[in-house]
């Protein structure tokens, strides 16, 4: 779909427009199978075509007489499925969004509002965008945080389980969040740079709002990770004393019953002893063997050590 910038309002336009007026601004939003059509049109050469077509990586690149901005965006709130990629083109005239899919362009321009915001230039919906795009993100990392702190409180409650899968999921997730806005913080810098001026200082000074809002959520997913850090030790922690509880419980049974295995070894020999002949000793093993348990319990409980 191609817009047509005039007196602040979008309008509906088409491809061969661009190229009959040079004097006009243009927004567009379209497809990679649709690039390929449009792309001499719009003046893009070939390197820029297949780096946009055929490129995984997020970067930012300045020529002169236009920028080129590739970028890898997950769902927020769904951190850990496909991200979507996206490709910006940008010249004197044309603004130029490129998805992968239909339902990520509809994203583009409800999160644009392309007919309700007022949008001065081309530069200033580049930052509408750019804004739009992480203007929530403050509230999904909140509920991160949340899922962490219940995380917590499960584990010192014992009203939870799974939790070592729980945090693996949490540190993939924090692990992505973390690289996507070190790539998104790399991007928003290189832009205030603005090395073919192609952006007014106005909205320069909107983009350096925007690179310390991404700098505070890159900061506050670092704090996250050290968080999700902590838990895994004090589970990890827990797991130990776990484990020593039941080595402890192991040891006081194996120490009750050592004195009675040493009493089955000594009548298990073949050997004949004087008190075979003897009409109660079986029973009076009986009742040392009943003895030796009672006092070793209470030896142990005596002590706490069961």
């Amino acid at each position: 779909m191609i817009y047509c910038l005039k007196n602040d309002i979008l309008n509906k336009d088409s491809i061969e427009e661009i190229a009959l007026n040079n004097d006009k601004l243009f927004i567009g939003v379209v497809t990679f199978n649709e690039l390929r059509e449009l792309a001499p049109k719009l003046n893009i050469n070939e390197k820029i075509l297949n780096d946009c077509l055929n490129g995984r990586t997020s970067k930012f690149e300045s020529y002169e007489g236009f920028d080129y901005i590739a970028l890898k965006i997950p769902k927020i709130e769904d951190i850990l499925s496909q991200s979507r990629r996206v490709c910006i083109f940008l010249d004197s005239n044309v603004l130029l969004f490129i998805g992968d899919k239909e339902k990520l362009l509809d994203d583009i321009t409800s999160k644009c509002e392309i007919e309700e915001i007022k949008c001065t230039s081309l530069c200033k919906m580049l930052y509408i965008f750019f804004d739009k795009l992480t203007s929530e993100d403050t509230y999904h990392i909140e509920n991160i945080e949340k899922e962490i702190t219940e995380l917590e409180d499960g584990l010192l409650t014992s009203k939870n389980d799974n939790y070592l899968n729980k945090i693996i999921i949490l540190r993939k997730k924090l692990l992505k969040l973390k690289r996507y806005y070190e790539r998104l913080l790399n991007i928003a810098e290189t832009i205030e740079e603005n090395e073919n001026e192609l952006i007014d200082e106005k909205t320069i000074k909107y983009f350096r709002m925007f690179t310390n809002r991404i700098n505070r959520l890159y900061q506050g997913v670092n704090n996250l990770r050290d968080y999700v850090t902590q838990v895994r030790e004090a589970y990890q922690a827990q797991v130990d004393i776990n484990q020593n509880t039941l080595m402890k419980l192991f040891t006081v049974v194996t120490t009750i019953f050592l004195p009675l295995t040493l009493i089955v070894g000594w009548y298990g020999m073949n050997l004949k002893m004087p008190e075979y002949n003897w009409d109660y000793s079986y029973p009076l093993i009986i009742i040392i063997s009943i003895c030796i348990i009672i006092s070793c319990v209470y030896w142990f409980k005596k002590n706490k050590w069961i």
